[in-house]
């Protein structure tokens, strides 16, 4: 049997054996699509994507294991005296509309006992357990 092949749109290349597809049916052809990593630094082949962070910002570069390899043992002497940092204020959980509630209840509370607290900010500690025994009936 033979197979043929021909440019498809967007620089593709299309292979058949047989008689070649119609037109009604090349959007039912296979494609395979196959992803080659470069080396960021040389240029060659990459083996791998190094992930890594430095002064507040993440980056990714593809390198052959051989600059993998180089680029780590550039970085032991530092990694060896590090310490592992949190995900800073991105993971402080937001506040949630319950709490926003309960310090609007707070601030009612205070306004009719004659407490006087910020309209905005944090309340302090001592307002919230007055608040939490009287609310508890004491």
């Amino acid at each position: 049997m033979a197979c043929d092949s021909a440019a498809g749109a967007g620089g593709t290349a299309r292979v058949w054996c047989g008689e070649p597809p119609s037109p009604a049916s090349e959007g039912e052809l296979a494609q395979k699509v196959t992803v080659a990593l470069i080396d960021d630094l040389d240029g060659g082949p990459a083996d791998e994507t190094v992930r890594f962070g430095f002064e507040g910002a993440d980056y990714e570069i593809d390198l052959s294991s051989t600059n993998a390899r180089a680029f780590r043992t550039q970085l032991t002497p530092f990694i060896g005296h590090v310490r592992r940092a949190g995900r800073g204020l991105a993971s402080r959980a937001g506040r949630t509309a319950a709490s926003g509630k309960r310090s609007g209840d707070i601030r009612a509370w205070t306004k009719d006992h004659g407490i006087a607290v910020s309209e905005r900010g944090r309340i302090p500690a001592s307002v919230v357990e007055q608040y939490q025994a009287a609310a508890r009936g004491h």
